[in-house]
């Protein structure tokens, strides 16, 4: 049997890696803040090691070590990129220097890029590594490139999946979707432990009412995605259901400055968080076109956080249950199904009341992260002392 990482009662070091610019109004950011926070608050020493460029104010209540600006990609974009990999050498120097300082007990490394980082650093350091799985690479991957490299990015993707879960001492999957996948290739104990939101209080109503009228749509009269506009989200699929529902105003909310080229949608671009949050409690309707699975899109729990009705795939918006939490689609619907359901919704103001109630009642009861922060603990207390 394993060694816990610490003896009883002692508090646990952890690095939480992240090849990415931080802070930044995105999901991955977002859910590691989050968690960094959780587990400090469940007794864990926590470290955040990240890229060193990102949008607005480091929270100043994190220990944030990041590399420098002048090494990081300036682009603040999701995916590959040229400067990636000089930013990733240079996080993994970073890494092992916090190391010899802190003496880390795991590392918790987010999303793949960060994975391959600390398992090179692993016989430097002897750091175990939990592996978080964001997403699959095998099907994120190929959403990067041009379609004419699909299947050669899937099959890269695929590689780096697998050589991951072979090395990684133990996995935390967001969903279990991905665990499946991940499991004929692990060698390690997978745990499926999702994302976590506390709620904050409502926005204010003043407040919502003038985002609402700046963006040019009247509360619960609107669909509404709020996210970045990476290919894999699936915003062409939403500009064809936008254009079969004119009547209706599908919003998309976003902090990046631009946009592609989608004229049956209405954009509010360098949207803050607040905005996009107020937006959020005032849709009618919020919507989640993406097909790929793999994932626990973050914004599933601002949707529930805001009381919303739903709309996206089963396979994707894993946990909720169709007609109770959310309105699920098959994977093969359609347009018109996924333009008739917002339709559907937005006439029928009870129904929507009752799913949105249901989906706040289960982000209450399932995404709490008090309980997902000792979820993470247990898994690092069964992972070998040293790793050499």
């Amino acid at each position: 049997m394993s060694r816990a990482i610490t003896p009883s009662g002692a508090t646990p070091r952890l690095a939480l890696l992240g090849a990415f610019p931080f802070p930044l109004p995105q999901g991955s950011q977002t859910y590691v803040r989050d968690q960094a926070r959780a587990l400090a608050a469940a007794g864990a020493g926590v470290s955040v090691l990240c890229y060193g460029r990102g949008a607005g104010v480091a929270p100043p209540d994190l220990d944030l070590v990041r590399i420098p600006a002048a090494l990081s990609p300036r682009a603040l974009r999701s995916g590959p990129s040229l400067g990636k990999p000089l930013a990733d050498v240079a996080l993994l120097a970073a890494y092992v220097t916090a190391h010899r300082r802190r003496r880390f007990d795991a590392a918790l490394a987010h999303n793949a890029e960060a994975a391959l980082v600390a398992i090179a650093a692993r016989p430097l350091t002897g750091v175990p590594v939990v592996y978080v799985a964001h997403t699959l690479m095998a099907l994120e991957l190929a959403s990067f490139g041009p379609r004419s490299l699909g299947s050669l990015l899937r099959g890269a993707g695929l590689g780096i999946d697998r050589r991951i879960a072979r090395s990684a001492d133990a996995i935390v999957a967001l969903c279990r979707s991905t665990a499946r996948r991940l499991e004929p290739h692990a060698r390690a104990p997978i745990a499926v432990i999702p994302p976590g939101l506390d709620p904050e209080p409502d926005p204010d109503p003043a407040a919502v009412d003038a985002v609402c009228e700046r963006s040019g749509v009247e509360a619960g009269g609107f669909a509404l995605y709020a996210g970045n506009l990476d290919r894999y989200q699936n915003l062409a699929e939403l500009e064809r259901v936008a254009r079969r529902i004119p009547e209706i105003p599908v919003v998309v909310a976003t902090h990046g400055a631009a946009h592609p080229d989608a004229s049956g949608l209405r954009f509010v671009r360098g949207a803050s968080p607040q905005e996009v949050r107020a937006l959020t409690f005032a849709a009618g309707v919020a919507v989640l076109p993406r097909r790929q699975p793999g994932g626990f899109p973050i914004k599933l729990l601002n949707y529930m956080e805001a009381r919303r009705a739903i709309v996206a795939r089963a396979e994707v918006a894993e946990g909720l249950e169709h007609d109770r939490t959310a309105w699920l689609l098959a994977a093969e619907a359609d347009d018109e199904e996924f333009a008739g359901a917002i339709r559907m919704l937005l006439a029928d103001r009870a129904r929507a009341e009752r799913l949105g109630r249901a989906a706040r009642a289960h982000l209450e009861t399932h995404h709490g992260w008090s309980g997902l922060a000792r979820r993470t603990l247990a898994v690092t207390e069964k992972l070998p002392r040293r790793c050499r």
